[in-house]
């Protein structure tokens, strides 16, 4: 598959390597960068391109002519759907076009890039910073988690949580699940014991410390998470550190059922999203400032979200709202090696735009019909929908039980959705035509093994 990306920044190069690594895509990154192109050339297997996407030429150098997909990832809204329509007017109108869209000026109007006379040739945007604020959300709403993925339009959820001691399943064999939620279904798709994964048997003993995947239907998520740990209070005083995109629109989905407090450095900026938001109370100062967290009670509150620019002072301010006795703490990290350091210590959850983003990417670059597809673990796992198409005997999967199905080592299909009904999978169950299927990869090199499991073959004369 031919794949170019636009843009070589912090969402573009983690794009550039999870799609570089994967057998048959050729990948080639554009930007204005030299020095960018350079590192990123001498760390992975891709073509680089000095040059502006916004121009034909270089556009044109590049491949539009014959790309699968274009990947439109700068920092400019208008650069990205400007490339895009110049690549379906001038070269491509088969191709694949993905922009990442941020400014909600444009996000909001639909019809710009979803209706049939739409202004930008763009078939799918993606903005990072509403994937992130989508993500913390959702953490919010299951305190105590540390990852909720939705998958068949949120009706089932792939959970991570940390088993500790209180939960009442810890210490005990995972096949006393069942009994211990009697009425409800639930499947422990992977758990981690140590930074490394453990293949869940009916034998397992769920240990202290233990970061455990389950998948359940929506409405079934808490009772399961209380097998894992003592849930938690609802969360009512939030403090957001940053009053960016991010931070922004994290006030306004929070505002309606939470207390919020917003610091903000800049007063400009400070005073123009207080007017904006309605039951926020927007503070000008240092989210880093100990006399001010001090001030506005942080050991009362019981989430502290730095959502700012500098990722250094996302950890900072994280980590001393943490020792001053705020409950839990989340900073937004660009970098990997920053996100895997921090979340071993004081701060409870690494938010990385990066991984949010790539899943969003993924789903439409993978073979067979996956529709949605999460990165997990810094890149190392994914959770993956897939929908099983073709007729029985002409595919891999429909028509048999999950216990015939040749799935790579590691992988579990956890649950699946046929219609309204959701059936969190056994080994005796039968997967149908049209069935979403959710699996759960520990080791994604195994990725395209399960791709060809849903890739139908096309028939001779079709």
């Amino acid at each position: 598959m031919k794949i170019i990306i636009l843009g070589a920044g912090q969402v573009g190069r983690t794009a550039a390597y999870s799609l570089a690594r994967e057998e048959d895509n050729q990948v080639t990154v554009v930007d204005v960068n030299d020095e960018l192109l350079r590192d990123l050339q001498d760390r992975i297997d891709i073509r680089t391109l000095v040059g502006n996407g916004a121009h034909p030429s270089t556009l044109e150098a590049a491949g539009a002519k014959d790309a699968d997909i274009f990947i439109a990832l700068t920092n400019s809204d208008e650069v990205n759907m400007v490339a895009c329509q110049i690549v379906r007017t001038l070269f491509n109108r088969d191709a694949t076009r993905i922009a990442r869209i941020r400014a909600a000026e444009y996000t909001r109007h639909d019809k710009l890039f979803r209706s049939e006379d739409r202004a930008f040739a763009v078939d799918v945007t993606i903005s990072p910073e509403q994937l992130v604020t989508d993500h913390v959300v959702r953490l919010i709403e299951f305190p105590g988690a540390l990852q909720v993925l939705d998958f068949a339009d949120g009706r089932v959820r792939l959970v991570g949580v940390k088993a500790l001691k209180g939960g009442a399943l810890v210490g005990q064999q995972l096949r006393q699940l069942p009994t211990h939620i009697q009425g409800r279904d639930a499947r422990v798709a992977a758990i981690y014991r140590g930074g490394r994964s453990v293949k869940p048997h009916g034998e397992t003993v769920i240990e202290h410390g233990d970061e455990v995947f389950f998948i359940a239907a929506r409405e079934d998520i808490r009772v399961v998470m209380n097998e894992m740990q003592r849930l938690e209070d609802p969360v009512r005083r939030i403090v957001i550190a940053g009053g960016g995109n991010i931070g922004f629109s994290l006030a306004q989905r929070l505002e309606v059922k939470h207390q919020v407090k917003l610091i903000e450095r800049d007063p400009r900026r400070a005073r123009r999203i207080s007017e904006q938001l309605n039951n926020t109370i927007v503070l000008t100062g240092d989210a880093a400032d100990e006399e001010l967290l001090l001030e506005e009670n942080i050991d009362s509150a019981d989430v502290f979200a730095a959502v700012t620019n500098a990722e250094e002072a996302n950890i900072l301010s994280a980590m001393l709202s943490k020792r001053l006795g705020c409950h839990k703490v989340m900073a937004l990290i660009n970098r990997p090696a920053y996100a895997e350091l921090v979340e071993s210590g004081t701060i409870d959850v690494a938010l990385s735009p990066q991984q949010v983003t790539i899943g969003s990417l993924l789903a439409h670059v993978r073979r067979g019909d996956v529709v949605r597809v999460h990165s997990l673990r810094r890149g190392a796992a994914e959770a993956i929908e897939a929908i099983a198409h073709g007729i029985q005997g002409e595919g891999r999967v429909i028509g048999r039980k999950i216990e015939e199905i040749p799935l790579p080592e590691g992988t579990t299909i956890g649950a699946v959705v046929r219609g309204d009904e959701v059936l969190i999978a056994h080994h005796d169950t039968l997967i149908q035509r049209d069935d979403h299927v959710i699996l759960f990869l520990t080791d994604r090199r195994h990725v395209e093994i399960v791709e060809r499991l849903f890739d139908v073959p096309r028939r001779k004369g079709r």
